[in-house]
């Protein structure tokens, strides 16, 4: 009987915390859900533990801790939310030494998707491109501030509609960006590269890319084309084999990335 009386003493605990979470966060605006329910990694070094929402109370007091900074990476996810390759990646960037962070678009109250997968075409709802760069910004604010967060070695990793929103971040804050998914060609109003020439870019695509075939002739390419001359320890990998959209899960691409991290930490 004692065992059933603590069992049911524990799950109402943890019903109550729901509930005032969810309390909590009906009264948050669209930005601010992004960053509360915001995936998080951190290194061994702070304790490690797999991932969670940034706002969880146990990662929380992992990061009130911390007795030095670490170099944090702000990981953008594609069209349509997180996947299962998204965390992988996220695990092993945060396994190399890095705090990440990774805002939650589709935690959004109002969030229409700009992407339609079925048909794998993007552009639906062109001010979500806005909506991305808003989160990036809100997500730097919320950083300001945390003696975990070395802001001498911050990163932006971006994949797809995310590796869009880290190619047009037009901030120098960044030390490297890495985008991957996307090719860095299209319509006029996401054509490009925004971020300061002297910024170095991992870019990441495969030949093959269902998304950007002969009938998406237009979004055809890679970021190199966009490098130019100035643009120093950049890199535009494209990869030969396969014909998936997605590149982060090949351990190639996982190892050029941390890699390229490890490059342009100060």
């Amino acid at each position: 009987m004692k065992i059933f009386h603590l069992v049911t003493i524990a799950l109402a605990l943890s019903f109550a915390a729901c509930a005032t979470d969810a309390r909590q966060a009906s009264a948050l605006s669209d930005i601010e859900l992004t960053w509360h329910n915001a995936l998080s990694a951190v290194p061994e070094a702070l304790g490690g533990g797999g991932i969670t929402r940034i706002s969880d109370a146990k990662r929380q007091a992992q990061l009130d801790i911390a007795d030095r900074k670490f170099p944090v990476v702000v990981y953008m996810h594609g069209c349509t939310g997180f996947a299962d390759e998204d965390r992988g990646l996220i695990r092993k960037i945060a396994a190399a030494g890095y705090v990440v962070v990774a805002p939650d678009s589709m935690a959004r109250k109002y969030r229409p998707l700009q992407c339609s997968s079925w048909d794998k075409k993007g552009g639906v709802n062109l001010f979500v491109f806005d909506f991305r760069q808003a989160e990036i910004n809100f997500a730097l604010q919320e950083m300001v501030g945390n003696k975990w967060a070395d802001w001498d070695n911050l990163f932006i990793v971006g994949v797809s509609e995310g590796g869009l929103a880290a190619a047009h971040f037009r901030g120098d804050i960044f030390r490297a960006r890495v985008i991957t998914q996307w090719t860095c060609h299209g319509s006029t109003w996401v054509r490009g590269i925004d971020g300061p020439d002297t910024t170095p870019i991992l870019s990441v695509v495969r030949k093959n890319d269902p998304w950007y075939d002969a009938e998406n002739s237009k979004q055809a390419g890679d970021c190199g084309a966009f490098f130019g001359d100035k643009r120093p320890g950049s890199k535009s990998l494209v990869l030969e084999r396969g014909s998936s959209h997605s590149v982060i899960g090949d351990d190639g691409v996982v190892a050029e990335i941390i890699g390229f991290l490890g490059r342009n930490r100060k």
